[in-house]
C-alpha cells in the first residue's frame, strides 16, 4: 500500500510540475521585458532640480524650467510614497491584476471599457499641448529615476512610466469623484460595500467681511488618510513662473488645490446627476444586437485580455467580452443589458486644465482654464490677491432633452435620448463677488453657497441639469458660523473651521429628536434617551453624549447624503446601546474613549466626528473603539493681506513620509493635527532662508 501511495503522490507532484511548466510557458509571451535602467538614468541627467526639505520634511522643489521642477517633484514624491504612485500607475494602465491578483481585475477591465488608452494613443499629442506634455513627461522621469535607484521596489512592467501614464490617471480618476464608480457598483454589484466617505469644506471671505481687510481661503478636503487619493503637500517654484503650494495626489505633478502667488482655490466633491443608464432591448435572434430607432444595431465588440497574478511566478491571462452601444459602454447583467453614458467619457485633457489653473495669474485666466471644461465635476471656492472671491459648481452638464425623467433608468431604443454635447461654462452655476462677502461649500446644494440675498435661484437652471438639493450638517454650520458673523477676525476664521457641533437643522439632530419621541420599556434604552436628551450636540473629546449619538445616527446620515435608503433608526439605536454597554460598561463614555487617532506608535484622542466641520470618520475596532481613517486631511489657511501678499499655514494628518514608518516624518504632524494646530507654509524664498534642513539634487541625497 505504501508503494501505491508513494506512486500516487509522485504522479500528482509530476502533474503539478507539468501544469506549472505549462503555465510558465503560456505566460512567457505576456511577461514584460526588463527595463533599460541606463536609459532612465541618462534621461534624468537632462534635468536640473533642487529639493529642499524643511523640518517637517515638506519638499520645496526648484528648477529653472517647468520641466525641471516637475522632475524634482516626481522624484521627491516617489521618495515619500513610491508604492502608491506605482499602484496608481498600474491601475490606470490597466495592469494592476498582474501585481495584485484577481481582486484588481475589475479595475483593469474598467480601464479598457473607458477606452482611456485608445484615446491617449490617438490624441495625446493633439489634445495636450507641448508645455503640458513636457511637465507630464518630466514628472514621470522623476519617478523613473527614483525607481531605477531602488529596483527592489519596482513591480515588473512598470518602467518606464511616461507622460501618458500621468495623463491616464486624470482621465481615469476624475469621473469617480462625482460618483460614476458608485453608479456602476449599484448596477453591477448592488450588494458591494461602499467605499470611504467623500466630503470637504471650502470657504472664502472677502476683505469687507474680515476685521483686518484681508482675503481668506480655507482649503479643507476630506479624503482617506492613505491610498491613491490621499494628499501630499509640496511647494514648487520654477524660473518660468510656476509657483504653487498645496495638495498633490500620488501620480500628479500639479497642485490640485492650494494657492499660487496671486490666487487659490479649494475643492469639494459635488454630486450632480452626470450619469445616465439605459435599458437595452436585445434581438431575440442575436444577442449581439440591440434595438435603436426601430432597427437592430450591432454592438461594437472586443475581448479584454487581463493578465492576473496567481501565486509566485505564475500568471493567467483572462479574457472577457467588452461591448459598446451608441450610448457608451454596455454590460450584460442578470437583470438585462444596460448601457452607461457619463460626463467626461473619452476626455483626456484633465491634465491641461489643471496646468492652466496652476499657472493662472488673474481671475480671467483662471476662468479661461475652467472654460476648457475638461474636468467633469467638483466645486471650486476661489479667492485672489485683489479681494475677489467666487464659487463654481463645476460640471459637464449634458444637453438633455426636456420632458424626460433623467433620474432613473432610461429607454435605450431612442437615439434622441443619447445626448451629444455639454452646456457651456457660462451656464454652469457660479457666484462671483457676492455683496455678503463670503462663499462656501460643504458638499451641499449650490443654492446655499452664500448669504440668501446673493444665492443662486433654482428656477434659473433646468431640471435636466440634475443639480443636488441636499444640505449637510457642515453646510448648516457654515451658515451658522461664517455666515452669521459679518466681521470675521483671523482667529474666528480658524475657530469656525474646527467647529465640532451639530446644527439643530441637521439630519443628525432630527434623528435624535425622533428617538427621544419614542417609548421604550427596556431600562437601558430609556437610560440612553436620558443621555441623548442631555447631549449638547457637540463632538469634543470630553463629551459624554457624542458616543451614543454618533454610533446611532452617523451611518444613517451618510446614507441619506448618498441618496441611499437609511437603515432602521430603532435598530441602529439598540445596536449602539449594546455596543457601549458591552465594550465600555456605560452609555455615556467620553468621546475620546471611542474616537482614536492612531499612527505608528501614536494613539491620540481627537475632536470632531462624521459630518462635523471638524470632520473625522472612524473605522470600528473589535474593542469597540473607532480608528480615524478619513475626514480632515491636508488643511490650509490662506491669506492675502491688504497689499495682496499671500501667506498660508497648513497641517497634514500624518506627515510627508506617507508609507515609511522608519522616517521621522511618518507621524510628526499628527500631534499638531489632533490638537487642531497648524504650521507655516514656507512659500517665499525669504520664508525658507535658514529653515531648510536639507537640500539636494534628485539622486544625491546624503552625498
Amino acid at each position: 500500500m505504501g508503494k501505491i501511495l508513494a506512486w500516487i503522490a509522485g504522479s500528482v507532484a509530476g502533474l503539478a510540475a507539468l501544469a506549472a511548466i505549462a503555465l510558465l510557458a503560456l505566460d512567457a509571451p505576456n511577461a514584460p521585458p526588463p527595463p533599460d535602467l541606463d536609459a532612465i538614468r541618462a534621461k534624468a541627467a537632462t534635468y536640473r532640480a533642487v529639493i529642499a526639505r524643511d523640518s517637517w520634511g515638506v519638499p520645496h522643489v526648484r528648477g529653472a524650467r517647468n520641466a525641471d521642477a516637475a522632475f524634482g517633484i516626481g522624484y521627491a514624491h516617489a521618495e515619500d510614497d513610491f508604492a502608491t504612485i506605482q499602484e496608481v500607475a498600474l491601475a490606470t494602465r490597466g495592469t494592476l491584476a498582474a501585481e495584485r491578483g484577481a481582486g484588481a481585475a475589475p479595475t483593469d477591465y474598467l480601464v479598457r471599457m473607458m477606452r482611456i488608452w485608445e484615446d491617449l494613443d490617438a490624441r495625446y499629442t493633439t489634445d495636450l499641448p507641448e508645455d503640458v506634455r513636457a511637465v507630464l513627461e518630466a514628472y514621470a522621469d522623476g519617478v523613473n529615476f527614483y525607481a531605477a535607484q531602488h529596483p527592489e521596489k519596482v513591480a515588473p512592467g512598470l518602467l518606464p512610466m511616461t507622460g501618458k501614464d500621468i495623463a491616464a490617471g486624470f482621465a481615469f480618476k476624475t469621473p469617480l469623484f462625482y460618483g460614476f464608480d458608485a453608479q456602476l457598483k449599484a448596477l453591477l454589484s448592488p450588494d458591494e460595500k461602499a467605499g470611504p466617505p467623500k466630503g470637504s469644506n471650502g470657504v472664502a471671505v472677502a476683505p469687507a467681511r474680515s476685521t483686518d481687510g484681508a482675503t481668506r481661503l480655507l482649503v479643507n478636503s476630506h479624503q482617506p488618510y492613505t491610498g491613491p487619493v490621499a494628499w501630499y503637500e509640496a511647494v514648487i517654484e520654477s524660473g518660468e513662473g510656476w509657483h504653487v503650494a498645496g495638495g498633490f495626489f500620488p501620480g500628479s505633478p500639479f497642485m490640485l488645490h492650494g494657492h499660487n502667488r496671486n490666487l487659490g482655490w479649494a475643492n469639494t466633491v459635488n454630486a450632480p446627476d452626470l450619469v445616465d443608464i439605459y435599458k437595452l432591448e436585445i434581438d431575440p435572434a442575436d444577442p449581439n444586437r440591440y434595438r435603436l430607432d426601430g432597427k437592430w444595431t450591432p454592438f461594437e465588440r472586443k475581448m479584454a485580455r487581463i493578465r492576473v497574478k496567481l501565486w509566485g511566478p505564475f500568471f493567467w491571462t483572462a479574457t472577457r467580452e467588452m461591448i459598446w452601444s451608441e450610448h457608451g459602454m454596455a454590460f450584460r447583467t442578470p437583470r438585462g443589458v444596460f448601457a452607461v453614458r457619463y460626463a467626461g467619457q473619452r476626455e483626456i485633457r484633465g491634465a491641461l486644465q489643471y496646468w492652466r489653473l496652476d499657472t493662472a495669474r488673474t481671475a480671467e485666466e483662471w476662468r479661461a482654464a475652467m472654460a476648457l471644461q475638461a474636468l467633469p465635476s467638483i466645486n471650486y471656492i476661489y479667492a485672489d490677491r485683489t479681494g475677489l472671491i467666487g464659487y463654481v459648481y463645476n460640471g459637464l452638464f449634458p444637453v438633455r432633452a426636456e420632458g424626460q425623467d433623467w433620474s432613473g433608468i432610461l429607454p435605450g431604443d431612442r437615439s434622441d435620448l443619447i445626448w451629444r454635447a455639454y452646456r457651456p461654462f457660462t451656464e454652469v452655476p457660479q457666484i462671483w463677488a457676492p455683496r455678503s462677502g463670503y462663499v462656501f461649500n460643504s458638499n451641499n446644494t449650490p443654492f446655499a453657497a452664500t448669504d440668501p440675498a446673493d444665492a443662486l435661484k433654482p428656477e434659473r437652471f433646468p431640471a435636466t441639469m440634475g443639480l443636488q438639493a441636499n444640505m449637510t450638517n457642515r453646510a448648516w454650520r457654515a451658515l451658522e458660523t461664517y455666515g452669521a458673523d459679518t466681521a470675521i477676525s483671523p482667529e474666528e476664521f480658524r475657530a469656525y473651521k474646527f467647529d465640532v457641533a451639530f446644527s439643530p437643522r441637521s439630519a443628525q439632530m432630527e434623528m435624535v429628536r425622533e428617538l427621544l419621541a419614542m417609548t421604550f420599556d427596556d431600562p437601558d434604552l430609556k437610560a440612553g434617551q436620558d443621555v441623548l436628551r442631555a447631549w449638547d450636540g457637540r463632538t469634543d473629546r470630553a463629551n459624554r453624549g457624542a458616543a451614543l449619538a454618533m454610533l446611532t445616527v452617523a451611518q444613517r446620515a451618510r446614507d441619506l447624503e448618498d441618496g441611499k435608503p437609511p437603515g432602521d433608526l430603532t435598530a441602529a439605536y439598540k445596536k449602539a446601546v449594546t455596543t457601549l454597554k458591552t465594550k465600555f460598561g456605560r452609555l455615556d463614555p467620553a468621546w475620546s474613549q471611542l474616537m482614536h487617532f492612531r499612527r505608528g506608535g501614536l494613539d491620540l484622542p481627537i475632536d470632531g466626528g462624521p459630518d462635523a466641520f471638524r470632520a473625522v470618520y472612524g473605522e470600528p475596532q473589535k474593542d469597540g473603539t473607532l480608528t480615524a481613517i478619513a475626514g480632515d486631511t491636508l488643511i490650509m489657511f490662506v491669506t492675502w493681506d491688504k497689499s495682496g501678499r499671500v501667506a498660508s499655514e497648513s497641517i497634514h494628518q500624518f506627515g510627508s513620509a506617507t508609507l515609511d514608518a522608519a522616517s521621522p516624518h511618518y507621524a510628526d504632524q499628527a500631534p499638531l493635527f489632533a490638537a487642531m494646530r497648524t504650521k507655516p507654509v514656507l512659500f517665499w524664498p525669504e520664508d525658507q532662508a535658514g529653515k531648510m534642513v536639507e537640500s539636494y539634487a534628485p539622486g544625491a541625497r546624503g552625498k
